[in-house]
């Protein structure tokens, strides 16, 4: 129980997916104007980084690796990721058309969001068991949101505020990301504190 725990916390503070491991930039950037297209992009690829990881290791273990097919891995994950995202977003358009709007090209960026890719990729790499595996995505995905949102609410109150001229658009958005993730770093000694609280070294 306590080596779920240490993913789930290690995924969402200490190796944060966007500010630890630079991964899914682009949506974060694009889609982090507003709080709530933020908890939106948040759920989304939760949604399909979650069945995505479950989808390719399944895929890994019992085809590509029972076949000696492993060097197809990377096509058949961005097949299966594809698949999935189009499924959202025709869901999203049915349910919600307001927020299949605010999302506008990034709903289907997830597709090319490295960091769905790059997630399904690590916990074979890991060798994570099916359980570990969606732990470790749901958990991505929540601190991929909690940056999102967290931003998102940084860059709104950026805009009530009188910002130096030569600092203004991209430049203050990439600054204020940079101090996030600088904030974030003073989770790294997180994950090794719990294991040797829980004793597992």
């Amino acid at each position: 129980m306590m080596e779920y725990l240490l993913i789930f916390v290690s995924a969402i503070f200490v190796n944060n997916i966007v500010l630890s491991q630079f991964l899914g930039i682009c949506p974060f950037l694009g889609v982090s104007k507003k709080i709530d297209t933020a908890i939106g992009m948040g759920g989304a690829l939760a949604f399909v980084l979650t069945l995505a990881t479950i989808i390719t290791w399944l895929i890994q273990k019992y085809v590509l690796d029972a076949l000696g097919l492993e060097y197809l891995q990377t096509l058949a994950f961005i097949l299966v990721i594809a698949a999935l995202v189009q499924m959202v977003e025709i869901i999203l358009k049915k349910v919600s058309p307001s927020l299949y709007q605010a999302l506008g090209i990034f709903l289907p960026l997830i597709t090319t969001n490295c960091c769905v890719l790059g997630v399904a990729i690590l916990v074979i790499q890991k060798d994570y068991t099916l359980l570990q595996s969606i732990v470790y995505a749901f958990s991505t995905a929540l601190g991929f949101a909690l940056s999102l949102v967290l931003f998102a609410g940084l860059r709104e109150q950026q805009e009530l505020v009188n910002i130096p001229k030569g600092m203004r658009g991209m430049s203050i958005v990439l600054v204020t990301a940079s101090l996030l993730a600088l904030a974030f770093m003073g989770f790294s000694g997180l994950e090794s504190g719990l294991r040797v609280l829980f004793g597992l070294g």
